[in-house]
């Protein structure tokens, strides 16, 4: 079988049991609404320091406008390739039958890295706001315990283990296998406490900015590529490009659009808009508030808060993170739990992936996988190396999916399109262009971790995949009946 063998849409459909059968109820304020909420989350309230620190100083606030307008390329194209099969799905299921089956291959093993690495840096930071609100009540958690062991500690000597990374971890994929779904209701007070705690910071920080912070607003480089200096901001809009992770939310529901050719682009470009104003305001207040050198941790904002006088607006906000970083890592152990159980279901991983627990019927198997793995991921690896191979990983997904918008557009230029991209081939090549760009800043450093996982994803693939693929198995099998040898497999 030929390595870009589709997989059929009638039988994406058989198999999506009616849902490309969504009602179009979103209007374009709506998709606005539901962009900002994906948008704002883990990455603004831990990576923002970390990048500010290490590469850009002040001028992180410039790192989010670079990220935003990769964003914005991938996210057009992103809308018409999930308006081009009419159901519900992930970028797997539409490159499994655009693409075909090594593209699938990549995107689903991609977004694995994706979803379980950044699950790992969401819950090394919430490890972070947890160790400050229980300083704040008086209770002082072991250092040791706390940290990842390459984390060298104030007193010397290394930290052991990250136990609350684990704790957390386990909580959320035990929640998962019992099959504990959130409730819309419970969601939108999420959203609503994760946007309410950036006003907050916004405005009652502002007061205590010390523009001597400011002063030099771009670093020098210290002749280290990436270190400050421009190759500095280049570097951290690749770092800070995990606060934008979610956007792509917003092209997920255009089979829910009213009107998804005028409201889609409203709705992506409106809600990175929106949230991009928020970040760079955020960034100029936390840069403002605390010097750039002194923000190299998991929680920055806990940093900032406490050099103000609102004894209530710290514990507050410091709630409101925690509580919003545990919905975050939930929904990140969802999608690549899904994303396996997918794969397992095309026959390209083992069948225990796809196993539903007896009683629960959820994948309960590569829950507990997962959970072993992103537990003690979060509990050895440091924040800002977990963080950037996120960053990568979906900026290399993003890659693909501009690129596939080319190659769709050769291959099925007759297939119906309820949002199309604009100005093709330019906004797919200047997709392509700035996110490899944002790649290429984040150093060599994370594009070998890159290749090794996809190195790993290729040994899999033609190990096992290919010859335990079901289309495969359906395409011998009517080659066969026709007697006709199989394709060359």
């Amino acid at each position: 079988m030929s390595l870009f063998a589709t997989k059929p849409l009638e039988t994406i459909v058989a198999e999506s049991k009616g849902e490309h059968s969504l009602k179009r109820t979103l209007t374009a304020s709506q998709l606005v609404a539901l962009g900002i909420g994906a948008i704002i989350g883990a990455g603004l309230f831990s990576l923002t320091g970390i990048a500010a620190a290490h590469h850009a100083g002040p001028a992180v606030t410039l790192s989010f406008v670079l990220a935003a307008f990769g964003c914005a390329f991938a996210g057009l194209c992103y809308s018409e390739f999930s308006t081009m099969i009419p159901i519900a799905g992930s970028a797997y299921t539409y490159s499994y039958a655009t693409m075909g089956e090594f593209m699938a291959w990549i995107i689903g093993w991609d977004l694995v890295l994706e979803y379980a690495v950044g699950a790992a840096t969401v819950a090394v930071s919430w490890s972070r706001y947890v160790v400050s609100l229980c300083h704040d009540f008086g209770i002082e958690l072991p250092a040791e315990w706390v940290n990842s062991p390459f984390v060298q500690l104030p007193g010397g000597g290394s930290a052991l283990i990250n136990l609350p990374a684990i704790i957390v971890v386990a909580m959320m994929s035990t929640l998962l296998i019992v099959g504990i779904q959130e409730s819309a209701r419970v969601n939108t007070v999420i959203v609503f406490l994760k946007v309410t705690v950036v006003i907050l910071f916004i405005c009652f920080g502002w007061a205590y900015i010390n523009k001597d912070n400011y002063v030099p607003y771009i670093p020098p480089n210290t002749g280290v590529s990436g270190q400050f200096g421009f190759s500095g901001v280049l570097r951290a809009a690749g770092v800070v490009f995990f606060a934008f992770i979610g956007f792509d939310a917003v092209s997920t529901a255009a089979q829910e659009a009213k009107n998804p050719q005028r409201d889609m682009p409203i709705g992506i470009i409106g809600s990175l808009v929106v949230c991009t104003i928020l970040y760079v305001l955020f960034a100029h207040v936390l840069t403002g508030i605390v010097p750039y050198k002194l923000l190299d941790d998991a929680a920055p904002v806990a940093i900032a808060v406490d050099r103000t006088p609102y004894t209530w607006l710290k514990t507050a906000i410091k709630l409101a993170i925690i509580a919003g970083y545990t919905s975050v890592i939930l929904v990140m152990l969802l999608g690549q739990s899904r994303v396996f159980y997918s794969m397992s279901r095309d026959g390209l991983l083992p069948k225990l992936f796809s196993d539903l627990h007896p009683k629960y019927r959820t994948p309960y198997k590569s829950n507990l996988l997962f959970m072993v793995f992103v537990a003690l991921f979060a509990a050895l690896a440091p924040i800002q190396i977990v963080g950037e191979m996120t960053s990568i990983g979906t900026l290399f997904a993003f890659v693909l999916v501009s690129a596939g918008i080319l190659v769709m557009r050769k291959t099925h230029p007759n297939l119906p399109r309820p949002f199309k991209t604009p100005l093709v081939p330019l906004v797919p090549i200047l997709g392509i262009l700035a996110n490899l760009a944002l790649m290429f800043g984040l150093g060599w450093e994370n594009w070998m971790r890159l290749f090794v996982w996809m190195a790993l994803g290729f040994v899999v693939f033609f190990a096992y995949s290919r010859s335990h693929s079901n289309l495969g198995k359906v395409n011998a099998g009517l080659a066969a009946s026709q007697g006709k040898p199989p394709a060359a497999h």
